[in-house]
């Protein structure tokens, strides 16, 4: 007789790495970029393979990646070549794909390219953090700096107490988050995942994530990515 007893969530990764890193001009795709001797891509998929909490990892890519399959450890890692012209788009892609893999109340971990910061602790406690939340939750850390506004010639300090700088992943349930991507209809107003949840009225739980897993957007933030690495693999 088969068991009437509900299924434990899993979870699963999901990279979009289908951009072309234009701020980094570095002439391709930024996420194949060296840190520390190996691609970027390369850390942000070993952070997933690192944790015991993930099923499986899953890359969109564009139908024309040519560097891909050298990154991604084959068995280990799925390659979705369906990547879209906007980070949304590739998300969007890349779940309607695992429709037959994944059950409704499966969660979704959206994680950037750019991030190789990661690591499995990090997975770890926002796994757990999150818990059965309704919702879900999101890595981000809270802003300790001043923060000022310059608009229309003047400037004005704004109170930074609430304020957070959200980080990935960004992890809800999967049939929740194919529901808010597909309601998104202005792309600028989502900027990340979490974004397009808030426009249903929902709340996502925020977790206090690490400097170190930082997004890599100028050519700066290579050197700042590769120290953290470094001190990470020497603790």
């Amino acid at each position: 007789m088969t068991s009437m007893r509900q299924q434990a969530p899993r979870y699963f990764a999901l990279i979009p790495a289908a951009g072309v890193g234009a701020r980094m001009a570095a002439g391709g795709p930024k996420q194949y970029l060296p840190i520390g001797g190996k691609p970027m891509l390369r850390h942000t998929i070993d952070a997933f393979l690192s944790s015991d909490l993930i099923t499986h990892t899953f890359v969109v890519v564009s139908a024309d990646d040519g560097q891909i399959d050298a990154v991604a450890p084959e068995g280990a890692v799925t390659v979705l070549r369906c990547g879209g012209a906007t980070r949304m788009e590739s998300i969007r892609n890349g779940l309607r794909a695992l429709g037959d893999t994944i059950r409704d109340d499966d969660w979704v971990l959206v994680h950037d390219a750019a991030r190789p910061g990661l690591d499995a602790a990090l997975i770890e406690k926002l796994i757990h953090t999150v818990g059965d939340d309704p919702v879900g939750g999101l890595l981000a850390l809270p802003v300790v700096d001043t923060v000022k506004r310059n608009g229309a010639g003047a400037v004005q300090t704004v109170a930074r107490d609430s304020l957070w700088l959200a980080q990935t992943p960004q992890m809800f349930r999967y049939k929740l988050l194919g529901e808010a991507l597909a309601a998104a209809t202005d792309p600028n107003k989502v900027t990340d995942d979490a974004s397009a949840v808030e426009a249903m009225g929902l709340s996502p739980k925020l977790v206090e994530g690490h400097p170190r897993n930082l997004k890599v957007t100028l050519p700066a933030d290579i050197r700042i990515a590769e120290m953290y690495l470094a001190a990470n693999h020497a603790n």
